[in-house]
């Protein structure tokens, strides 16, 4: 089934030049039943990319613009008075589909932030006395700009815990810069066919759940995570003044099925600690709470990751 994942990224590449590490985060939140975040500066082929994607997957595509003004049934939906007939009906919201872009989720004010985030762990809407359940799989892939600072609603931690991945996007290189230009002036994209039905989802899930993961491989992970919140114990006393709380117990469970996941797209039936360094920092990013003195000395997540990732014995 290794193919199909090769076929989904041929698709995808007919519209998307470069970004190969935001399709495979994509891939592996929803090979994982998890959700992503995405944060880069505009015009980075985010919104590009998922809609390519749920092409190539044959599913359902929806995309929310957040906004300070938007409410919670503006995503969920409500409930509508019907004049005619005398009663009520329900009018569904973007929510319910399969792929769901929630752009510039800091935009939007709590309440609409929590609402999103209850039916990303609940996978479910409740209008009125009516509760729906969503077709499976659903996927948000959420975006925020980290350069606007005026309008901005910043999300919680325990909000930003929900997600899976946190991934940071960059520019592309010149070269594919170049070749973006070329094809939009000249207007050349090919089609995308749909190269997988649900039940070849359903498929890949199940292999993905049997890659083999080695115990020493598996305490690795759980030390890598530890160190975040226990950096004294292994020797990282430069960096414990930096962190006020450490990973969450979630990165324990979604880096065991990310790296499965990673394995698998590798075209391998068993995990390295390489798979494990790969998807790291997008599994503990948005994780870790730096205190003050690491954001008055512009001190990043990602250099305390690195930091551990270079501490902790690789078995």
């Amino acid at each position: 089934m290794i193919s199909k994942i090769e076929n989904i990224k041929k698709e995808v590449a007919k519209v998307v030049v470069g970004q190969e590490k935001m399709i495979d985060s994509l891939l592996i939140a929803l090979l994982c039943e998890g959700h992503i975040l995405i944060e880069g500066v505009p015009g980075l082929a985010k919104t590009t990319t998922v809609n390519a994607l749920s092409k190539a997957l044959g599913l359902n595509f929806k995309r929310a613009q957040f906004t300070p003004d938007l409410l919670p049934s503006d995503i969920l939906g409500a409930e509508i008075y019907d004049p005619q007939n005398n009663q009520f009906k329900i009018k569904k919201g973007p929510i319910f589909t399969n792929l769901l872009l929630a752009d510039e989720i800091n935009r939007a004010p709590a309440k609409v932030q929590s609402a999103l985030l209850e039916v990303m762990q609940e996978k479910q809407v409740t209008l009125g006395d009516t509760t729906f359940k969503l077709d499976p799989p659903f996927f948000v892939m959420a975006t925020q700009n980290p350069v606007e600072q005026e309008g901005v609603y910043q999300l919680p931690e325990a909000q930003l815990d929900r997600f899976m991945l946190k991934l940071v996007v960059d520019y592309n290189t010149k070269t594919e810069e170049l070749e973006i230009a070329r094809r939009i002036s000249s207007g050349e994209f090919e089609a995308i066919s749909a190269v997988l039905t649900s039940e070849d989802l359903d498929t890949l899930k199940k292999e993905i759940a049997s890659i083999h993961v080695d115990a020493e491989v598996e305490e690795y992970m759980i030390e890598l995570v530890n160190a975040t919140r226990n950096p004294s114990d292994y020797g990282l006393d430069e960096i414990k003044d930096f962190i006020q709380f450490g990973a969450s117990p979630r990165v324990s469970i979604d880096m065991f099925k990310a790296v499965k996941a990673m394995a698998f797209m590798r075209g391998k039936d068993f995990v390295t600690p390489v798979d494990v360094a790969y998807i790291a920092k997008e599994l503990m990013r948005h994780r870790i709470v730096l205190t003050y003195e690491a954001e008055a000395e512009g001190v990043t997540t990602d250099e305390l990751i690195q930091k551990v990732l270079e501490t902790v014995a690789i078995p």
